[in-house]
């Protein structure tokens, strides 16, 4: 083979494989510009929220659904009077998040009605507490005094624990305080009648009894205000929780949703608008507001 015609021939292999290898790499990109754009298209880009009337609803139209609205987010909000149909929602996929309640409540439901959900992160919650109904204040509790109180039964034992802690009952030792019901009063020294209700119904319930303990909620929702209270529960452990389908509990999407509920201007926002509330425990704050709570309640439970 003559040299200029093995040249003309390496040439042409030369360019076929240049040819070749740019084809190869524009094929690459073209794939993954794909992949991004079909990842883009699968994001999730609705968020459905599900919370009881009140404050919960409230922290999602002034806060939330704007700060994700930035983020490319439409964020549509279905508010519940119930405790029950909120999780059932949640399950069956008319929710992506709920925000209305408190572990023990999520475990306890979930467990008997064997849902796949699980919580995700804590929100701002107002304590539950004893407000005035006839009577307005401690001392004039009397002998068959009637008091309302939640009746489902994590919020009806937080009552339980209250009465306990006031005196006007006692819980035989060794209960556990999440789980207390009528079966562990040991002793009623002034003979209460306890009226059990749904919790939409407490706040209500006050023309009526002696004396209503009313999830802070609906206290809020109803116009009540915390400085109503004679008596608040100083725990912590009924601090309120997201909760989400468990196959949603680490996507992008939440993970964007509890950054808004963390954020600075949701925790200016919340000390501002919610004052007297106890915070998630990721904010760091309980301490001291539990301090003062706990003070607080004691005092008025000593006049």
């Amino acid at each position: 083979m003559q040299l200029n015609t093995l040249f003309k021939t390496f040439s042409a292999a030369a360019l076929t494989l240049a040819l070749a290898a740019c084809g190869g790499e524009k094929a690459a990109e073209n794939t993954a510009a794909s992949a991004a754009s079909a990842a883009d298209q699968g994001a999730k880009k609705e968020i459905v929220f599900g919370t009881t009337v009140g404050d919960f609803g409230d922290m999602v139209k002034d806060q939330i659904q704007p700060a994700l609205e930035k983020k490319g987010y439409t964020v549509k909000l279905v508010e519940f009077t119930d405790y029950v149909r909120p999780n059932l929602a949640l399950a069956e996929g008319e929710l992506d998040i709920n925000i209305f309640q408190h572990k023990p409540y999520l475990d306890d439901f979930k467990k008997e009605h064997k849902l796949d959900i699980v919580e995700a992160f804590q929100v701002p919650t107002a304590p539950l507490g004893l407000y005035p109904g006839k009577l307005t204040s401690l001392d004039e509790v009397k002998d068959g005094s009637s008091v309302s109180a939640p009746n489902d039964p994590s919020n009806f034992a937080r009552a339980l624990v209250m009465f306990n802690d006031l005196g006007w009952l006692k819980l035989k030792e060794g209960v556990n305080p999440l789980t207390a019901s009528k079966n562990d009063i040991a002793e009623n020294p002034k003979n209460l009648n306890i009226v059990e209700l749904e919790a939409a119904q407490l706040p209500r319930s006050r023309a009526d009894v002696d004396f209503a303990i009313v999830n802070g909620n609906y206290a809020m929702s109803s116009g009540m205000k915390l400085t109503e209270t004679l008596f608040q529960e100083p725990s912590f452990a009924y601090v309120n929780w997201a909760a989400v389908k468990t196959a949603d509990k680490d996507s992008q999407w939440l993970k964007d949703v509890e950054e808004a509920y963390n954020s600075e201007e949701f925790k200016a926002y919340a000390h501002q608008r919610f004052a007297g509330y106890k915070y998630p425990a990721a904010w760091g704050e309980n301490a001291a507001v539990g301090a003062q709570a706990e003070a607080a309640s004691t005092a008025s439970a000593a006049k």
